[in-house]
């Protein structure tokens, strides 16, 4: 029998209805979208947190697993699923030790050896005896995952993880999750508003707006050709424009006021065009698509040049620390392959 998680539920909320439906086969799933979108909420749903109206969840290893099924009135309690669930604040007992807390998800004759190998491999030696109120944010973090990892969960679901982070905190335990994530033999959920951490993380991409997949599949492949609109911007597209067809791989921009040659034949429900902000180059004037970038204005960033044309267009130069004299050339082209043709 393939191991498999299977969610298919559908809740009324206040703002919208929320309708969600996947298979995850093996890695890890990232669900991107902006705040309020029903990300935590299918979440809690698989845990069994929240309650979906109607649907299936399934989890599917050498037998067949239901959490919830609505037809058949299942609905396990939380403590009854297998699953692992790391919160936004970690939800730490702050009146228990790290090492009370590690072996708090555990039977109550658990095997002590399970605790110290959790502590030693999340590196809290020495922290056993403090409380959480002693710890940093990271430690804090490390503890909420020995914890769930302790009694091995065969789904682990990660709401937003590094929200409360400063950016150096951040990059630490991004490389520490990636490592661990490779050694869970579960199925693993991160739930994120940062296109940084799901492209990072995640083999496969939901990426949800206003309770709706709008888009679903492989991670790389969803950034590389978006498709439509809005995720275009949630993968973080910057120059959008609409269009109009010229013909079969000809477009003439409305926002940018500039005609540009593409690579692939335009069907007539596209409607935009895209383009990254790191996809231009200095070019000579006689080269195809190119601008003329007179009187634009440029903001030195750390590790970067942005670069604002005068019709809009908005370009990224890399740069390091220490160049601080930028000339913009006179022209910039973008090749025909990076234009990214989208429908509303």
């Amino acid at each position: 029998m393939e191991k498999m998680l299977e969610v298919n539920i559908q809740k009324k909320l206040k703002e919208f209805d929320l309708n969600v439906d996947f298979e995850l086969k093996k890695g890890c799933l990232g669900i991107l979208g902006p705040s309020g979108c029903g990300k935590s909420m299918t979440l809690k749903s698989i845990a069994g947190i929240e309650n979906p109206d109607n649907g299936v969840v399934n989890l599917i290893t050498d037998k067949e697993n239901i959490y919830f099924d609505s037809d058949k009135k299942i609905n396990l309690k939380p403590q009854k699923r297998n699953v692992g669930y790391l919160f936004q604040n970690y939800a730490l007992f702050p009146n228990m030790t790290v090492e009370e807390n590690v072996a708090s998800g555990l039977s109550k004759n658990y095997d002590e050896k399970i605790v110290s190998e959790m502590i030693k491999r999340f590196r809290l030696e020495g922290l056993e005896k403090r409380y959480p109120r002693q710890l940093s944010g990271g430690q804090q973090q490390r503890v909420a995952l020995a914890r769930i990892l302790a009694y091995g969960p065969d789904v682990l679901l990660l709401d937003e993880p590094f929200s409360a982070m400063d950016t150096f905190l951040k990059e630490q335990l991004r490389l520490e999750l990636v490592n661990l994530l490779k050694d869970f033999d579960g199925f693993s959920i991160l739930v994120t508003h940062d296109r940084d951490e799901v492209f990072q993380f995640c083999d496969e991409l939901l990426i949800l707006d206003k309770g709706k997949i709008i888009a679903k599949g492989n991670t790389h492949e969803i950034f590389e050709n978006p498709k439509k609109v809005q995720v275009a911007r949630l993968t973080g597209c910057k120059n959008i424009s609409k269009i109009e067809i010229i013909d079969e791989n000809h477009v003439k921009s409305l926002d940018w006021g500039i005609t540009l040659k593409v690579s692939e034949k335009i069907s007539q429900n596209i409607t935009h065009i895209g383009i990254r902000a790191h996809n231009f180059s200095p070019a000579k004037k006689e080269e195809i698509n190119v601008i003329d970038t007179e009187n634009s204005t440029k903001f030195e960033k750390p590790f970067e040049w942005e670069v604002t044309l005068t019709n809009g267009l908005w370009w990224k130069c890399d740069k390091q620390i220490h160049e601080h004299e930028f000339v913009i050339p006179k022209y910039l082209k973008i090749d025909p392959k990076d234009i990214i043709l989208l429908e509303e």
